[in-house]
């Protein structure tokens, strides 16, 4: 069954610090509710991480739930966003359902930035972690 909300905060960042890079959304304009941060270092791995397995793109939810690699596809149509995500990481994460479909209520600017920051995100790190279908 598919998880759906309406996403009223939609943003990305560049961390000022240079650390990481982020893209994300949540249900309510002050950022609670249902949340999903879409998150990368700003440098390739090192080894370190990628003897811990933090060698490509991290999913954080509201309760701070974590995962590594997890974003099987995220496909973003209009304003739609269709993320699914790998069943082995839903106990991490706080979620019960694989697939979440989220309406971005946001303003254009906002999206654009969104839509921008989610592939360079998903895009990090071992190659055989990459979602198999990224479309913004």
């Amino acid at each position: 069954m598919t998880y759906r909300l309406v996403a009223r905060a939609v943003g990305a960042e560049v961390d000022p610090e240079g650390y990481f890079l982020e893209a994300g959304f949540a249900e309510e304009i002050n950022g609670s509710g249902f949340v999903m941060l879409f998150q990368c270092c700003a440098e390739e791995p090192d080894e370190q991480d990628v003897r811990l397995g933090m060698d490509t793109h991290c999913l954080v939810t509201a309760d701070q739930g974590t995962a590594y690699g997890c974003v099987r596809s995220a496909v973003l149509t209009g304003n739609v966003l269709r993320v699914s995500l790998d069943p082995s990481a839903l106990d991490a994460l706080g979620l019960e359902d694989p697939d979440i479909e989220a309406v971005l209520e946001a303003p254009a600017e906002d999206l654009a930035q969104f839509r921008q920051m989610l592939p360079r995100v998903l895009a990090y790190g071992r190659e055989d972690a990459r979602p198999v279908h990224v479309a913004v």
